[in-house]
């Protein structure tokens, strides 16, 4: 067999935009699932949940990395400012807008403000990645958080509601921009281990204040069912494929993917037993769809990020493409996620309820 014969009998290979598009699609579709997941936690002591949660995610990472033989490095500087940022607004703030929200908002109303967030990855994640950003991708996220409200629906809500998810959406939006200026010398899977140990002891602290240290023992088998999908799927292995999908493209294409989130949470709330999808969520999934294509569509294919840290959190640089370490473990899972989320998006969505 000639050389030429053997080249073109060679399965193609996914562009770059494509491999790191089904990281941060598969991290979206853990994310997803865990709206029906979560809902088993309504009556279990939340902060000692989330403590246990960040912590067992922080230990699977560290196990991870020391397999892998990726160095985690200690941060320095500003960088702790960072990585706490992202720790108290992705982590911390944003699970307590949740509860509060969900008191004077239907979930509807919080999944909607979190569609939102493509558009602010879109026109700012660029700024801090030293780059303009680019008109297509700005485009597409007003597609695709149009397709997300639509799957999400509207529902009732007060001001209090309102105002809550507001706060919802920009901790959304901090998580994956606080993120970008450490991106270049952690990588994903330094990122990922640093948020998730401070998660850890500042759930920990509040939990052992306002629960108290016998709130474990209130913990029931689903509770504890629940909180391991949660660390291990939506924690741990999400936290990795969306960090990699973001130093891999960029934040701005990268937060496209956050309108799979909605579509795959209608998808597990389905595959549970929910009713057929209304009409106007079939529209919203191939709005999404539109949005996704037309933004991820003709993406360059060579980096354009570099290898220098920031040395302050006022000049942050591009963020360095991810080892193939800390990549490439991840890479099965994520095409087997993907592939889960366009079955169950080809069977029908419903709405969060």
């Amino acid at each position: 067999m000639t050389p030429s014969v053997r080249e073109s009998a060679a399965p193609p290979r996914l562009s770059r935009t494509a491999r790191y598009g089904l990281a941060g699609a598969a991290g979206m579709v853990f994310v997803g699932g865990s709206v029906a997941v979560s809902g088993h936690l309504a009556d279990a002591p939340l902060f000692t949940v989330q403590a246990a949660r960040y912590g067992v995610a922080c230990l699977l990472l560290l196990g991870y990395a020391r397999w892998a033989g990726t160095p985690v490095h200690r941060p320095r500087g500003p960088e702790w400012l960072w990585l706490l940022g992202v720790t108290l607004t992705g982590l911390v703030i944003f699970n307590v807008a949740l509860i509060q929200g969900s008191r004077h908002a239907e979930p509807a109303v919080i999944g909607v403000a979190v569609a939102c967030v493509p558009i602010v990855l879109a026109a700012f994640g660029p700024l801090l990645e030293g780059r303009r950003p680019a008109a297509r991708v700005l485009a597409a996220a007003v597609v695709v958080t149009a397709g997300a409200a639509l799957v999400q629906g509207l529902g009732r809500t007060d001001a209090t509601g309102v105002a809550w998810a507001a706060v919802t959406f920009a901790c959304e939006a901090a998580f994956t921009l606080l993120a970008v200026p450490v991106l270049g010398r952690h990588g994903p899977l330094g990122v990922s281990v640093h948020a998730t140990w401070l998660g850890a002891a500042v759930f920990a602290a509040i939990g052992l204040t306002v629960e108290g240290p016998g709130a474990v023992t209130r913990l029931h088998l689903d509770d504890v069912l629940a909180g391991a999908y949660l660390a291990v799927l939506v924690t741990a292995v999400a936290f990795l494929l969306w960090y990699t999908c973001v130093a891999g493209i960029g934040s701005g294409p990268a937060g496209l993917l956050t309108g799979v989130a909605p579509v795959a949470a209608a998808a597990t709330g389905m595959a549970l037993g929910a009713p057929s999808p209304a009409p106007l969520v079939w529209l919203g999934i191939a709005t999404v769809a539109a949005g996704l294509t037309l933004g991820l569509s003709h993406r360059p294919t060579t980096p354009t990020t570099t290898t220098t840290a920031p040395t302050t959190p006022t000049a942050p640089t591009t963020p360095t493409t991810p080892t193939t370490a800390s990549a490439s473990a991840p890479a099965a899972a994520a095409a087997a996620a993907a592939a889960a989320a366009a079955a169950a998006a080809a069977a029908g969505t419903l709405p969060r309820s």
